[in-house]
C-alpha cells in the first residue's frame, strides 16, 4: 500500500492579477472609434443647417440640375449592368481555376482602384485620341460608327465603368469562393458540362452575390468625380452628373447650391448602403 506523500503541495507564486471591469473596456473602444463617427455625424449635421429646405427644392428645380440627375440615375446603371456583365465570369474565373497569368489578371484588376482618378481619366484620354498608324480610336467610332464618345455621355458611363467594374469583380469572386463547388461537380459526373453546371448550379446560387456587386458598382459610379472630369467633361446639359455639378457649382461661388447637390448624393448613398447592408444580412443567414 503506497503511502501518503509528505512533500508540501506546489502553489503558484506568480501574483493574482486584479481584474478590470469591462466597461472601462468598451468606453476606450468606444471613445476611439466614435470619434470617426461622430466627424461624420458632424458634417452631414453642418451641411442640413447650412442650406435651408426652400433654397434645396429651389436648387433643384433648375433644369440643368434634373438634367444632372437623370443622367446620374442612368449613367450609373448602366455602367452597374455593364460592370455585372463582366464581373460574373471573371469572379467566377478568379475563385474556381488555377491558370497562368492568374496573378497577373489578378492584379490588373486592382489597377483602377489603387490609381489616382485623374491619372485613370488621362489614360482613357488617350487612348480614344492616341494616333496608330494613322488611326485614331476615336475618330474611327464617331465617323465610321457613328457614336463619339470622348466628352459624350459614353465618356461619362465609360468613365464610372472602368472603376466600378474592379469592385463588382471582386465582390462575385468572393462570392463564387463562398460557393461550395461539390455541386457542380456532382452535375459534371452526372453528364453536365461546364457551362451546364455554371449556368444551372453556380449561378443561380449566386443571385444575392450578383445582386450585392450590382449596388456597389452603382454606388461607386455615384461617387465617380476624377475620370469623368478629365474624359467627359463637365458640361452643362450635356455630361453633367451630379459629382460635377458640385464642382460646377463650386467654380462660380454658388456654395448653397452645391450643399443642396451633396445633400441628394448623401441620400443616395444612404439608399444604397441600406440596401447593400440588407443583401448582406440575407446572405450571411
Amino acid at each position: 500500500m503506497n503511502e501518503p506523500s509528505t512533500q508540501p503541495a506546489v502553489t503558484s507564486s506568480r501574483p493574482v492579477r486584479k481584474r478590470y471591469p469591462d466597461w472601462g473596456f468598451f468606453l476606450l473602444l468606444g471613445l476611439i472609434g466614435g470619434s470617426y463617427v461622430l466627424l461624420v455625424v458632424v458634417m452631414l449635421a453642418a451641411d442640413l443647417f447650412y442650406t435651408e429646405p426652400s433654397y434645396f427644392f429651389e436648387s433643384l428645380s433648375r433644369p440643368e440640375i434634373k438634367y444632372a440627375v437623370k443622367l446620374t440615375l442612368v449613367s450609373c446603371t448602366i455602367a452597374a449592368i455593364l460592370s455585372l456583365w463582366v464581373a460574373t465570369p471573371l469572379g467566377y474565373l478568379l475563385s474556381r481555376f488555377r491558370f497562368p497569368g492568374r496573378w497577373l489578371v489578378d492584379t490588373l484588376i486592382d489597377i483602377p482602384v489603387v490609381l489616382p482618378p485623374l491619372v485613370l481619366g488621362l489614360s482613357l484620354l488617350i487612348l480614344f485620341h492616341i494616333e496608330i498608324g494613322g488611326w485614331q480610336l476615336e475618330r474611327w467610332l464617331r465617323d465610321d460608327v457613328g457614336i463619339p464618345v470622348t466628352y459624350r455621355i459614353p465618356a461619362v458611363i465609360l468613365a464610372q465603368f472602368s472603376v466600378a467594374a474592379a469592385f463588382a469583380i471582386r465582390t462575385m469572386r468572393v462570392t463564387f469562393d463562398q460557393i461550395n463547388p461539390r455541386a457542380e461537380d456532382v452535375a459534371r459526373t452526372l453528364g453536365c458540362s461546364r457551362s451546364q453546371a455554371f449556368l444551372q448550379i453556380a449561378l443561380p446560387q449566386s443571385s444575392r452575390g450578383m445582386m450585392a456587386a450590382f449596388t456597389i458598382a452603382w454606388a461607386r459610379s455615384l461617387g465617380e468625380f476624377g475620370p469623368i472630369l478629365v474624359f467627359a467633361g463637365a458640361t452643362r446639359m450635356r455630361t453633367e452628373v451630379l459629382s460635377t455639378t458640385v464642382f460646377l457649382e463650386l467654380s462660380i461661388g454658388n456654395l448653397e447650391a452645391s450643399v443642396a447637390i451633396s445633400l441628394v448624393m448623401v441620400a443616395m448613398a444612404m439608399l444604397v448602403l441600406i440596401v447593400l447592408r440588407m443583401l448582406g444580412t440575407e446572405m450571411r443567414s
